[in-house]
């Protein structure tokens, strides 16, 4: 019986798809896995090289190869991917990612076992980047054996687990409606399987993050209506799950990707749509009365009053 289902989410990244794949077949655990590679319909090889691993591992990996692009920034494949796993647990990896520890399996299905009240589990992770920026660690020092929901939300946006340093119990049989239209699959996962039990921490540094330009890190564009619109109605839906427990601290967090909204490249000529939410961020999001001032001045007032006030503000410096 499978102990562990693998689930690799990729989409168009022949470079490094091979790294992923074989970081999770070099795996030694003393229970059978399965290797379930989601492609969401791939244009660049990356769908022919999972089937060279299809053929070469019949066994172990299974080619999840889509008929279409499900979209949402790859939520869609792992949903599709994750009906097929029949492991008691799952592993997740993005396919320009790869594991670094053989034993990491063994290691979080171990955790799981020992630990019946927690629903994930995930370890620390080397961050790399494509630009060349030095690498780091995900996490320091100061983690936490466990984490709660109390500790997923707050008015930033949190993040502080891996994809790939990620071990789930396969315990959602159905996701709710809302997920699917998330284009962050982490963050909404995150919290409902933290309803469900406690998030463990391993120390010990097992997978790579690498940011690239392929990367769906690089795909969230703050500068974009539609991502931006996504955000908010994603913390809508987290708000609405957790029955508005946490409903002063998210309408802080989404009130922050209406401040963003304020300069999207969609709206940079659009006056009204600008003061509207410019209203919204200030109704929401409460600023202090520095940010407030500044905000009014850029965004609600009309531009010919703005230069009017400046020139007020000027006078006394030109006498």
């Amino acid at each position: 019986m499978i102990k562990v289902s693998v689930l690799i989410i990729t989409y168009n990244q022949q470079k490094f798809i091979r790294k992923a794949i074989d970081s999770a077949l070099a795996q030694q655990t003393t229970f059978p896995i399965e290797i379930l590679v989601g492609d969401d319909f791939s244009s660049d090889g990356t769908r022919e090289i999972i089937q060279e691993y299809e053929r070469q591992y019949p066994d172990k990996v299974i080619g999840v190869l889509h008929p279409r692009n499900m979209g949402k920034n790859g939520g869609i494949n792992f949903l599709e991917t994750l009906k097929l796993a029949k492991g008691e647990y799952y592993a997740l990896m993005d396919g320009d990612d790869y594991w670094t520890d053989s034993l990491k399996l063994q290691k979080q299905a171990d955790f799981l076992d020992a630990h019946p009240d927690c629903s994930t589990v995930f370890h620390n992770a080397l961050i790399t980047y494509e630009d060349g920026t030095p690498s780091h660690l995900v996490n320091g020092d100061d983690m936490k054996p466990f984490y709660t929901v109390d500790d997923l939300i707050g008015e930033d946006e949190i993040w502080f687990m891996a994809t790939s340093s990620t071990m789930y119990r396969n315990n959602i049989k159905e996701y709710p409606a809302w997920f699917r239209e998330s284009s962050s699959g982490d963050i909404p996962r995150l919290i409902l399987k933290a309803k469900l039990g406690k998030i463990g921490y391993i120390p010990d540094v097992m997978s790579v993050y690498r940011k690239n330009r392929g990367g769906a890190s690089y795909a969230d564009n703050y500068y974009d209506e539609t991502f931006l619109r996504n955000r908010i109605q994603m913390y809508r839906d987290i708000n609405r799950e957790l029955d508005f427990k946490y409903d002063r601290v998210l309408r802080k967090n989404i009130a922050r990707y209406y401040r963003m909204m304020l300069d999207a490249k969609q709206y940079k000529k659009s006056y009204f749509r600008r003061a509207y939410y410019a209203l919204k961020y200030l109704h929401m999001g409460r600023p202090q009365w520095d940010k407030t001032k500044v905000v009014i001045r850029d965004y609600v007032l009309p531009a010919p009053i703005s230069k009017l006030y400046s020139k007020i503000r000027l006078l006394p410096y030109q006498q």
